[in-house]
């Protein structure tokens, strides 16, 4: 990875901040997204150790936000007229119910959302052979969507709305990868489940319950970032494209996560979306 370029949103903790550290260990200079400027300046201090020659740079925002994600997308843009990876990363649990100021369901707007914004503005900065790498999950198993309630305003429960965020990634991943240029590819992936600050905040009960689960049996951050990192760095797969990873394998997702005519309609009503603000 010497001398490339990659993106990452989410890289001051769990999975996100191991990847760019390993990454920028192989000689990559990293860009990556934050909302605590404190967690930020940490991470940057990790990447300079582990890659000194490189200008790595920080990038602060609250991308459950369009206009914040437009403008965070627009400011690493001007920062890097070559970007050789992109990793989407970021994202959250919540317990409760939350719209954005866009009017949007948070969990969405920061999962899904976010993917897509920093996809649409920044794909032209893509250089041929790059990669798109988006994190999913396989909590998006069991989950479906339903298009007349994309923002979760009935029955909220924080967990579904999170398995479908995931799906979403999926789904995006799939009809990114059939409109991209070729020379392009995107891919999306299952980290496993990591014990890093992931439900921290979202709930009392919530809360409890995945720090149990935690602490029955979670993998550690290291082993959660090797699928990231190979899907990132690996020649592998620089001609695979539209595909879904585990364990560094190629897995098939749910059926849910197969469907074309749902990934075209997922896609159509997020560009509205991102056109709209």
């Amino acid at each position: 990875m010497r001398g490339k370029t990659i993106v990452i949103s989410g890289a001051t903790s769990g999975i996100g901040t191991v990847a760019a550290t390993r990454l920028a260990e192989q000689g990559a200079r990293i860009l990556f997204t934050a909302r605590d400027a404190a967690r930020a300046d940490a991470t940057l201090a990790r990447l300079h150790k582990a890659n000194g020659a490189a200008a790595h740079q920080s990038f602060l925002g609250d991308l459950s936000l369009l206009a914040e994600q437009k403008r965070v997308a627009r400011e690493i843009a001007a920062a890097a007229p070559g970007i050789d990876v992109l990793i989407n990363n970021a994202g959250a649990l919540f317990n409760r119910r939350t719209e954005t100021a866009d009017g949007l369901e948070k969990t969405f707007a920061l999962n899904h959302m976010s993917y897509f914004t920093l996809t649409q503005l920044l794909l032209p900065q893509i250089t041929d052979g790059g990669r798109i790498v988006n994190v999913a999950s396989r909590a998006h198993r069991g989950a479906m969507l339903d298009f007349d309630d994309l923002q979760s305003g009935r029955g909220y429960i924080g967990f579904s709305v999170y398995s479908r965020s995931k799906l979403c990634n999926i789904l995006f991943t799939r009809e990114l990868a059939r409109r991209l240029p070729r020379g392009i590819t995107a891919n999306a992936l299952h980290p496993g489940f990591v014990a890093t600050r992931f439900g921290d905040q979202s709930g009392t009960v919530m809360q409890a319950l995945v720090g149990l689960a935690k602490r029955l049996g979670a993998i550690t951050p290291e082993e959660g970032a090797q699928t990231l990192i190979f899907l990132a760095a690996s020649p592998d797969v620089k001609s695979v494209s539209g595909r879904y990873f585990y364990k560094c394998r190629e897995k098939l997702p749910s059926k849910a996560a197969q469907n074309d005519a749902d990934a075209a309609r997922l896609w159509e009503i997020s560009q509205r979306i991102f056109e709209g603000v």
